[in-house]
């Protein structure tokens, strides 16, 4: 196990990210972020809060579980029920950029079940896609417009990332 990002680094990135996400979006369109389950959404509230700050004006948040957009759900070799839990966005979302924040971008495939689930939920003006780690090995043509830091993880390996609010420590490993 090797760790790829300490708790600073993770900061620093968070406070890269929305550097960015701001010099890019215009004032007066409404932004909203939108974090995919588990880490996602503690990623994506620490976001709103570093934007909200930075706009001078509210930024909300929400989380999206994905569970029954996930293109596994009924695969042969899966293992027991999934657990769906809820998605919790109490805001429209129609004509607002959404951030669409997860920890890890690997196959594309988690991304690309949020924004069938977003859809479903209304119509945003964009969706631009945040990711802590961008890692090689995409399977569908999806990409991060906003990526913390890139991996060059092997197949075979995990990348793993561990927040306070969830897991008690703070690190990205490699294992």
């Amino acid at each position: 196990m090797k760790v790829i990002l300490d708790s600073e680094q993770i900061e620093q990135i968070l406070n890269d990210l929305a550097g960015r996400i701001i010099s890019e979006s215009p004032r007066e369109l409404d932004i909203a972020v939108i974090g995919i389950r588990s880490r996602g959404e503690v990623l994506a509230q620490r976001l709103s809060g570093r934007l909200s700050q930075q706009f001078g004006k509210d930024v909300p948040y929400g989380t999206l579980d994905i569970t029954l957009y996930r293109d596994d759900l009924n695969s042969p070799q899966g293992t027991g029920q999934p657990q769906v839990r809820t998605t919790e966005i109490g805001f429209d979302i129609d004509d607002k950029i959404i951030i669409l924040v997860d920890d890890v971008l690997y196959t594309g495939r988690s991304a690309r079940a949020a924004m069938d689930a977003l859809i479903d939920l209304g119509r945003p003006r964009a969706i631009k896609l945040a990711v802590l780690v961008d890692r090689v090995g995409r399977e569908f043509p999806i990409q991060a417009d906003y990526a913390g830091y890139k991996s060059d993880a092997a197949p075979g390996q995990l990348v793993q990332v561990f927040l306070s609010e969830s897991d008690g420590k703070e690190e990205v490993v490699l294992e």
